[in-house]
C-alpha cells in the first residue's frame, strides 16, 4: 500500500508514501480538506520523479532529510530524519521509484 491518507486528531488530513518494506519513506503536509490531500498524492506522482523536486536540508541537531517540492515550489511533503547523506540519496531513489503507485489506502 504506497500511500495511506488518514485523518489527523486535529481534524486534518495528511498522507504518507510508503516503501516496498512498508516503511513511511515521505509525510505530506497538513491539508484541511482529504480532497486537498488526494491533490497532494497526485502532486507525489507528478514531481517525485524528478531529481530537481528534491531538496536536502538539515535540522537544527545537524541530521540530514529531504522535502519533495511541486512545480510552484511548495513542499508537497518530507522525509524522516536520516544519519548520512547517504541515507538520505537511499530515501530519495525509494521515493522515485513509488511515487507513481496508484494504489491508496483510505484510513480518513
Amino acid at each position: 500500500m504506497p500511500y495511506l491518507v488518514k485523518k489527523t486528531q486535529s481534524g486534518k488530513f495528511m498522507f504518507n508514501l510508503k516503501a516496498g518494506n512498508n516503511e513511511v519513506i515521505l509525510t505530506s503536509e497538513m491539508y484541511e480538506a482529504k480532497a486537498s490531500a488526494l491533490n497532494g498524492i497526485d502532486s507525489v506522482r507528478r514531481n517525485g520523479a524528478n531529481d530537481g523536486s528534491f531538496e536536502i536540508k538539515a535540522s537544527s541537531a545537524g541530521q540530514p532529510y529531504f522535502v519533495l517540492k511541486a512545480a510552484n515550489q511548495e513542499i508537497i511533503g518530507r522525509s524522516e530524519m536520516y544519519k548520512s547523506a547517504a541515507s538520505v540519496r537511499r530515501g530519495i531513489a525509494s521515493v522515485k521509484r513509488n511515487c507513481a503507485s496508484t494504489v491508496v489506502k483510505d484510513m480518513a
